[in-house]
Order: C-alpha cells, then structure tokens, then sequence
C-alpha cells in the first residue's frame, strides 16, 4: 500500500464522515435544545432522497435541476417536521420521555410504509450535477469533483451552525431554552416558537443530507434504519448536544471505518462498535458531552 492509495482510503473516510456529520448534527441539535433523541431523523433523511430523486426525475436534465431539487427537498422535510412537531410531538413534552420516544418511532413506522406507497421498493439514484461530474488528482489519489465539495461543506456548515448560536440573539435564545426553558419562557420567551423552529432546522439538515447523498447511494426503503444507526454513533461518541463532538465523532468513525476495512476486513463494523463501547466505558457522557442534570 503507497502513500497515495493511503491518502485517497484517507479521503474516502473523510466524505464518509461529512455525510455523516450533515445528519448527525441535526440529531444532535435536536436533542441540545428539546432533549429527545429523535429516532424519526432517518426516516426525514430518507423522505428527503426520495424527493429530491422526485424532482429531478420531473425537472430532468436542466441547469441547476440539481441544486433545485436538493434545496426545495431540504425545505419540504424542514416544513414537515415542523407540523410534526408543532402538532403532534408537542403535546408530549409534559409527559415521561418514553412517550416522546414511542412517538418518534411510530413517525419511523408510518414515513417508511408512507415511502414504500409512494416510490415502491425498487432501487433509485439520481446522476451527478454536470457541472461537478469530473475530478482532480492530488498527491496521486483522484478525487471526485463532488466528493470535494461534500468535504468542504461539512466544515462550512459546522461553522454555520456554531456562528449561528453563538453570534446571534436568536441563537442565545435557543441556548437559553436548552438550559432552562421554565426560567425563559417566565422571562417571556416563546419557548414554543423556539423548539419548533429547532426541530425544522434538524430535519432540513436530515433532508439536506440525504438529498445530497442520492449520487453517491441508492435510495432504498430501509436507508433510514442504517443511517440513523450510525448517527447515534457518531453522537454517542462525541457527546449528547455537542456540535463539535459531533463533527469530531463524525471524523472518528469515518476514518475508523475506512481503515477498518483494511486492517480488519472482517470486523471492520464491529470495531466501530468496539471504539464507542470504550469510549462509553471511559466517558458515559462522549468525548466532548457533558453529564445531564438529573
């Protein structure tokens, strides 16, 4: 194995990893600000491929088709969790989680079987844009125009979301009602605007990612159980409501994997497993979380 093949298996952990991130953080900042671990963030992941697969099956080949689809299908999972939560998940943050975790995964039950009525089981993917369908060589390895910018935008977004946060009023009010939503709501807040408008950011981060991801991967019925197994991972490895553990833990495990397979072809998933179990052991709370108030 050269240092070329190296730097490119390097590479292809690292597009894992940002994927990865572009669906985790909206789990995670779900779970920051409303405490629920949302199990319906797949199922909004997949809802958001098979749109974006939709659109630009009706726009066709046309300029920007594309981008169009993936913005306007990020915006549609956005709108439907936001009903979801302002509607129906709402009226259960009074009662004991395991209602908000039974909900979330009914939501799962019905957004799968709704998909399978609609788009069948058959295999679905959607070709790259023209204007990212070539790629460029470094240091030997070939790097494909679009694995490119999903590596840059990872980054990009992870500052975005942090800027956000932390630079704006609207972001000290989220962070207000993450720590203590009596005392702000007391204050005046609109406590309910906030979450619902929290809970359409996450999903318009799960519906982003998996537009993205239809020229890489097929849309199937099931891709939401994969990847919000994997998302879980990668949270529970960087910390529960970290945005940067989570960009961190996204980095780990893609890198983990990617080499994995080289190393142990065999237990390449189960070392994974094996990473966060010691990580578990070490920090119950991840490597960048902090310990929930009880």
């Amino acid at each position: 194995m050269d240092s070329s093949f190296l730097f490119g298996q390097f590479l292809g952990g690292l597009t894992a990893a940002m994927f990865l991130f572009l669906i985790a953080s909206g789990l995670s900042l779900i779970f920051g600000i409303l405490r629920i671990l949302n199990f319906a963030h797949g199922s909004f992941y997949m809802i958001g491929a098979y749109l974006a697969w939709q659109l630009v099956h009706i726009l066709g080949p046309a300029t920007g088709s594309f981008w169009f689809a993936v913005f306007t299908s990020a915006l549609a999972v956005a709108l439907l969790g936001a009903l979801i939560e302002r509607f129906l998940l709402s009226r259960l943050y009074g009662r004991e989680e395991l209602y908000q975790l039974l909900f979330t995964y009914a939501v799962v039950l019905v957004l799968a079987d709704s998909a399978k009525m609609i788009w069948g089981t058959q295999q679905l993917s959607v070709s790259r844009p023209p204007s990212l369908a070539g790629s460029l060589t470094l240091f030997g390895a070939v790097i494909p125009h679009y694995n490119l910018l999903i590596m840059l935008l990872g980054p990009a977004l992870a500052f975005t979301i942090w800027l956000a946060l932390h630079r704006t009023h609207f972001g000290r009010m989220v962070r207000a009602a993450a720590l203590d939503r009596e005392m702000l709501g007391a204050l005046g807040g609109n406590v309910q605007r906030i979450y619902t408008i929290a809970f359409a950011a996450g999903s318009f981060l799960a519906g982003l990612a998996g537009a993205l991801v239809t020229p890489i991967k097929t849309v199937v019925p099931g891709m939401d159980v994969e990847i919000i197994v994997e998302a879980f991972i990668v949270i529970v490895i960087g910390g529960l409501g970290s945005l940067w553990g989570t960009f961190i833990g996204a980095l780990i495990y893609g890198q983990f994997l990617s080499f994995g397979i080289l190393i142990f072809p065999r237990f390449s998933i189960f070392a994974v497993y094996a990473l966060m179990a010691i990580i578990l052991i070490i920090r119950p709370w991840g490597l960048f979380g902090k310990p929930l108030p009880r």
